[in-house]
Parts: structure tokens; sequence; C-alpha cells
């Protein structure tokens, strides 16, 4: 009795499991900021200047004129000229020192923040329309094409507040060089959550024909996720999360722009109409998610 117990118990995770793969799913993006060529700062060129020469006395001919001697009055008058030096000797090293600053600020390594928002809300067909239209249309080959995906994607999300249920916010910062690393990892880990039915990254379109969708009861949201790397820092945003966190972590993904963007991508599932996830799915596919 107990051995039947567990079969079916087994059978019944096992087709909770496959239920869960089945879950449809699409993005976009791509990483025009880190192949762009990254120019150092410049950095102005300081010369310091010679120190002044004083043309020395020439003899007049034919009539010779008088030599002329300095002699040094009882206050040290003829210290004039060792003032003079020092302070000449006292500019050119001010020169050579604020070049060597600048310098060195020029060597410092370049900083990069890496973002991922996740937000699920209440299932929404027009919603999951207005995702898969926004990645169709989007440039996703250029820095400025992908500001104006996110900036499109936070709109969209802004409007759907009511609908806000949970949360998840997550930041990276470190090197430049390591922030493609985790940006890539971020993205990939979000792939893996789903079926990708619809995907659109750096002028590819990749698609599912052969998935077929799975409705299901129970079935009652909708997961997006932004993945984004700037350089510099994005504005702090308050955790634990709420409300008002995921607003201002969505406000804070608008702040980039084509100079500061380096990668970004967005994700939703399911992707296919028709689905929609459960409760339970949403708790056990994500289950670092906070409630709003």
């Amino acid at each position: 009795m107990r051995l039947l117990v567990r079969v079916l118990l087994s059978l019944l995770l096992l087709g909770g499991a496959l239920a869960w793969a089945q879950r449809s799913g699409g993005g976009v993006g791509g990483r025009g900021g880190f192949s762009a060529p990254r120019s150092s700062p410049s950095i102005p060129r300081v010369n310091p200047s010679p120190a002044p020469s004083f043309p020395l006395p020439t003899p007049s001919y034919p009539a010779p004129r008088p030599s002329v001697y300095v002699v040094p009055g009882p206050g040290g008058s003829a210290g004039f000229d060792l003032l003079a030096l020092l302070l000449i000797g006292g500019i050119v090293l001010v020169g050579f020192a604020m070049v060597r600053g600048l310098r060195q600020a020029g060597s410092l390594p370049e900083e990069a923040t890496v973002g991922r928002l996740r937000l699920a809300m209440l299932h929404s067909p027009r919603l999951q329309r207005s995702l898969r239209r926004l990645a169709e249309g989007a440039d996703t080959e250029s820095s400025r094409g992908l500001a104006d995906l996110i900036d499109n994607a936070v709109v969209l999300l802004l409007r759907e507040a009511a609908g806000w249920r949970y949360g998840q916010y997550e930041v990276w910062r470190g090197g430049l060089e390591q922030a493609e690393g985790r940006f890539d990892a971020w993205m990939s880990e979000t792939r893996g959550e789903f079926v990708e039915t619809y995907r659109h990254f750096e002028g590819r379109v990749e698609r599912e024909p052969d998935y077929v969708p799975q409705s299901e009861p129970g079935g009652r949201y909708l997961v997006v996720t932004l993945i984004l790397a700037v350089r510099g820092a994005l504005p702090p945003v308050a955790l634990p999360l709420r409300r008002e966190g995921a607003r201002a972590a969505l406000l804070a993904f608008a702040t980039s722009s084509p100079t500061t963007l380096l990668a970004a991508y967005v994700a939703w599932t399911p992707e296919a109409e028709g689905e929609a996830l459960s409760e339970e799915e949403l708790l056990r596919g994500w289950p670092q998610l906070e409630l709003l």
C-alpha cells in the first residue's frame, strides 16, 4: 500500500513538473554597449611652461657702455632673483603634479552595475500582446534601441501597477569586464525558466512553431523580468521591495541612456495567449519573490 502511494505521488509530482516545463516564454534584448568600442576618458594635455629666459647684455660697438653692477643693499634686495627662480620652479612642479594626477584618474578601472527586476502580476492578455509587439518592433542592435526598449517596457509595467502582486530586485556592481558575465548569467538563468516560444536578440528572431499552449484552470499570473547593465551606478532602491520599491526600481531602469546602457533584456512568461501561471507554479518557480 505504501509503495502504491509513493508511486502515485511520484506520478503527480512528475506530471506537475512536466506541466511546469511546458510553460511558454518570450524575450528580447541585446548587448550593444558591451560590443561597442569603449573610449577611455579624455585627459587634457598639460604642458608645463618652460622657465623664462632672460637675454644676456651684449656690448654695443663702437662705443661700449660702462658696466653696471648691482650691489646688495642692507635689506638683501639681491635675493629677488632667487625668489623668482623658486616661484618658477614651484609652478613647474605643480604642473607635473596635475598631469600625474590626471593620468592616475584615467587609469582607474571603470565600474558597471547590473540590475534584475522581476514582477509577478495578474494575468493580462493585453499585456502579453503588448510585450510581443514591443519585442517584434525593438531595435536590438544599438544602445539607443535598447534604451528605448527598456523605457517602453517600464511604461507598460507602470500601467499595470494595480495588478502587481510579487516582486524581486537584485543588484550587482563591479568591474566593466565582469559585468558582461553577470548579465549573461542572469539572462541565461531567466531563459531557463520557461520554453522559449519567441526570442528577438541582437537582430535575430527565433520562434518555436511546434509549441502547444497548456491552458489549465487556476492560472492567474504573469511574470515579467527586466535585466539591465549600465556604466556607473543605478539609483538606489529601498529593500525589502514592496510596491513603492518596485516603482522606484522601474524608474531607476528608465534613467539609463544610450551613452550609459551596456545591455538590456526583457522576458515574460507565459508568452502564448491563453496560458497563465497558477500561484503554486509561481511560488515554486520563483521562491525568492516578495509579497508586494
